[in-house]
């Protein structure tokens, strides 16, 4: 009797190992199939930009990059002016963001009351859901103004005298500009940067933080000496997880950069971004080298944001790097 028993539960053990591995094959197979969608989904964007951007590049070879030449009239189109003002507003977005937001994390996670700490963050990660046309709103109609009334004039006083720094405000205080696009900017960035800052620094294990304090470190030293060096590799995905969402900015942007296709020296004066353009001239475009060479803006802003996306994964080893060093 246990003889036939013994065969039967072995058979039962084989058919659910089968059934396990089964399984496991199909669970591959279906998260493969979705890695799959996203691989060819993203091919498929540059590859749709690349074909329709051919004509522009055939027309004006690689001089379409450095050509600050935009004219629809004369049928001229070159993105150096569009780049110029998506880099230099991104610029301005994280030199204004990111310490402001490194500020926000540090106080919610070492200085905050624990009564405000759950209500200011909660206010903090709303501001990211405020839709961009809004920030854009309210930027035109409330923020330049007010800019070109309070704050230009008195950045002219303070610097306008200077050798290097006199050119970058000089110019009319008409509000719209380079400069007011790249700090409607940094406050769209602020909640992404901090919200990750902020998650990161509480996975700091807190006996080293108690160890630091008991050994007589202050608070700047226990942050600059502890929770940096171990949330090093989630504070640049935050920076450039900012770094992406100024870099795509379309309404926002387009509200408040003054939509001129130029490029001066002053930050007073308006500019235009690759998503500007885009948005500005897209829908009137003629068939022919304009709609090509919104699609080659496009496949440039591609490229950027290619760029960024790998210059983080080399930041990020590189801090691993370090870190195992």
């Amino acid at each position: 009797m246990s003889e036939v028993a013994v065969p039967r539960q072995v058979d039962v053990h084989a058919s659910q190992i089968e059934i396990f591995r089964r399984q496991d094959v199909i669970f591959h197979r279906v998260t493969l199939l979705f890695a799959s969608l996203v691989l060819a989904a993203l091919a498929g964007i540059l590859i749709s930009l690349a074909l329709e951007a051919a004509p522009t590049f055939k027309a004006f070879g690689s001089a379409f990059l450095w050509s600050d030449v935009w004219s629809v009239p004369d049928d001229q189109y070159g993105a150096l002016i569009s780049i110029y003002g998506t880099l230099s507003t991104s610029a301005i977005a994280l030199l204004i963001g990111v310490p402001v937001s490194f500020g926000i994390a540090l106080f919610l996670t070492e200085s905050c009351p624990v009564w405000l700490r759950r209500p200011l963050g909660t206010a903090i990660e709303l501001l990211a859901g405020i839709p961009s046309i809004i920030y854009g709103i309210w930027g035109l109609f409330i923020f330049a103004p007010l800019f070109a009334a309070y704050v230009q004039p008195w950045l002219q006083a303070l610097f306008g005298e200077l050798p290097v720094v006199g050119g970058l405000v000089a110019g009319p205080t008409i509000g719209v500009s380079i400069l007011a696009a790249g700090i409607v900017l940094a406050l769209m960035v602020i909640p992404f940067i901090a919200s990750v800052m902020r998650d990161v620094f509480e996975t700091v294990p807190p006996v080293l933080k108690e160890s630091a304090y008991a050994v007589g470190c202050t608070t700047w030293e226990v942050v600059w000496n502890i929770v940096l060096p171990y949330t090093r590799v989630g504070v640049i995905g935050g920076i450039m997880l900012g770094l992406g969402r100024a870099l795509g900015e379309t309404m926002a942007v387009t509200f408040v950069i003054g939509n001129a296709n130029r490029i001066a020296g002053s930050l007073f004066s308006p500019g235009n971004s690759i998503a500007s353009v885009l948005a500005n001239e897209f829908g009137e475009a003629d068939p022919g080298l304009h709609t090509s060479s919104l699609f080659a803006l496009g496949l440039v802003l591609f490229v950027i944001t290619s760029c960024v996306l790998a210059l983080s994964r080399w930041l990020v080893r590189r801090a691993n790097a370090r870190q195992g060093k």
